[in-house]
């Protein structure tokens, strides 16, 4: 009877790293749904790869940490409200409504809202994914919304255009405070463009 060597312990290799192609994905798809369903701190690698239907060594593969997990999460989920710095590109004249508009069309989409209010209310409970949201934003959103700005203080600028329209979604879409739940978007758009326009571009 021939004898197995022992299996060595850490990561995975890479020739058996997963059960089959498109696993980090399934994962990525997992770790979101589990994040949106039970919040940051009740989220586990174990649960995730649970859902996944994969061992947790191959998250720890893929991710690492549980915080590096969520930032990978966090990312796909911000993907659509990243082309800001896009719209911004477009030049200063009507910047205040474009920008609006795409941010609260990104929240107005169910399949987009959903993952966002996930991240959002895990970072207001948990200085852990707060810190993890607060270097994607920074990161990935506000210095590039500044590096388009020609205002004094364009990061400045961009973290109050961003507290404008983060705070509207909480209330609207997070809390639900009514009027402001159910009034029609234009209407939304119509009031917050003005102050997005001043913050922007505005000496």
């Amino acid at each position: 009877m021939t004898t197995l060597p022992p299996r060595k312990r850490g990561r995975p290799a890479r020739t058996d790293a997963g059960p089959g192609p498109g696993a980090r994905d399934r994962i990525l798809s997992a770790a979101r749904a589990e994040f949106a369903a039970r919040g940051y701190d009740k989220t586990s690698i174990r649960g995730i790869a649970k859902a996944a239907s994969v061992d947790p060594a191959l998250v720890h593969h893929y991710f690492g940490t549980k915080e590096q997990v969520f930032e990978a999460a966090i990312e796909v989920s911000f993907e659509p409200a990243l082309a800001v710095p896009d719209v911004l590109a477009q030049g200063p004249e009507g910047v205040g409504e474009r920008l609006a508009r795409h941010f609260f069309g990104v929240w107005e989409n169910p399949a987009t809202r959903a993952p966002l209010l996930a991240v959002i209310r895990s970072a207001l409970t948990y200085e852990a994914a707060a810190a993890v949201l607060r270097g994607v934003v920074l990161r990935r959103l506000l210095e590039r919304v500044a590096g388009e700005l020609e205002v004094p203080e364009p990061k400045f600028r961009a973290e109050l255009a961003a507290s404008q329209m983060v705070g509207v979604a909480i209330l609207r879409y997070g809390i639900k405070v009514e009027p402001l739940a159910t009034v029609d978007v234009e209407e939304i758009i119509a009031m917050v463009a003005p102050t997005l326009q001043r913050y922007l571009t505005e000496h």
